[in-house]
């Protein structure tokens, strides 16, 4: 068991999952409460719909997963917030009048949901922090190392900056939501990477990781900094990075600097292809969901021995201490292993990648 100030180096596909395939074992205890058979109702929130892995990925892995655990008995109760924390709580209260039997969340805001969180365990219903870290008495927590996340990309931009990088290399940080305990997270990895090496010329978080206020915010930066003076930016996102390539290209540049993003979205596949963003962050979306429906029906079920398998390790919110966690390991995202990543993983198929206007491009670096 490690407790987690999150720092672990792992940044290989290859790491086995502690818990892995141990839902065949048996073993409850007096605390498991209440003890279900099958038929179950696991209740999935998820935050927003602009990052399209919610509702591509998320939800129908999730979904899958429950229905196969409980011999197609089990159902998931989904709704997502549109990145509204008040429609959040609302869709939670409900799934607590509802008698949902445990909660999947994904909060839009860590800290608001905290009170909905007490409601739900007040109740009787075990609710497990999904991707974020959501604030309050949760049971458990499943995610990706959110800090190795920013050193990924951190790092990746150091290498993409080469040997002229120096402190006259000026950075333009685009990082995630304020709301966002991970957007925190994703930043403070990202400057271990950083700071001391280059210059961050503009910094900004932005409201709801939404691309069109990456795109404005970017567009300030040009307009402070000047086009050809930025040597890099830092994109905590993919849906982001795409804006600020808007702003580039608005601006009049055609030489773009290398950009960072996260979520391997097809979009920013393609512009890695293209070369108009350096590099993603893939995080392997059927671990977590997977090992989030497992812990889910474990819970529920009373069984302990699965449940502590599945998590190892341990978190600290600001207002709990000591949580259950498993963090899924992520890799940096380039040219170079697209078809060792996302493809062998059945995230995106070649065929979607290399369509009539990324060809040349895919055939150029022997995608195909």
């Amino acid at each position: 068991m490690r407790r987690i100030a999150i720092s672990v180096a792992a940044t290989t596909m290859s790491v086995m999952l502690a818990g892995c395939g141990v839902l065949n074992a048996t073993g409850s205890s007096d605390d498991a409460s209440p003890t279900k058979g099958n038929d179950i109702t696991v209740g999935l929130l998820l935050p927003e719909k602009a990052n399209t892995r919610y509702e591509n990925f998320d939800y129908p892995i999730i979904k899958d997963k429950v229905e196969s655990l409980t011999r197609d008995k089990g159902r998931v109760l989904y709704a997502n917030a549109e990145s509204d924390a008040n429609k959040q709580a609302a869709q939670m209260q409900k799934m607590v009048d509802d008698r949902v039997d445990v909660i999947l969340l994904d909060a839009v805001d860590a800290h608001a949901i905290a009170d909905s969180v007490q409601k739900a365990k007040d109740a009787g219903i075990p609710v497990i922090a999904y991707d974020r870290l959501a604030e309050g008495p949760i049971d458990a927590y499943v995610s990706f190392d959110n800090e190795l996340v920013g050193e990924v990309q951190g790092r990746t931009l150091m290498e993409a900056l080469g040997d002229g990088a120096s402190l006259s290399s000026k950075i333009v940080m685009m990082n995630g939501s304020p709301t966002d305990p991970n957007a925190k997270q994703f930043k403070a990895g990202a400057l271990s990477e950083l700071n001391g090496k280059v210059t961050i010329a503009r910094s900004y978080d932005t409201k709801d990781w939404k691309p069109e206020n990456a795109r404005a915010n970017m567009a300030e930066a040009i307009s402070a900094i000047g086009a050809g003076n930025i040597a890099g930016v830092y994109s905590a996102n993919d849906g982001m990075a795409g804006g600020i390539v808007q702003a580039l290209k608005a601006a009049g540049v055609t030489d773009l600097p290398p950009i960072t993003g996260q979520d391997a979205e097809l979009e920013a596949v393609q512009r890695i292809v293209a070369g108009e963003q350096y590099m993603s962050v893939y995080k392997p979306y059927p671990e977590e969901a997977e090992s989030a429906a497992e812990m889910a029906v474990a819970r529920v079920q009373g069984r302990d021995i699965q449940f502590e398998a599945l998590a190892r390790d341990r978190v600290d919110s600001p207002t709990h201490k000591d949580i259950p966690a498993q963090l899924v390991p992520v890799v940096a995202l380039t040219k170079s292993n697209i078809d060792d990543t996302v493809v062998a993983d059945g995230i995106h198929k070649v065929s979607s990648i290399c369509t009539a206007k990324y060809k040349a491009a895919c055939e150029a670096i022997g995608l195909k």
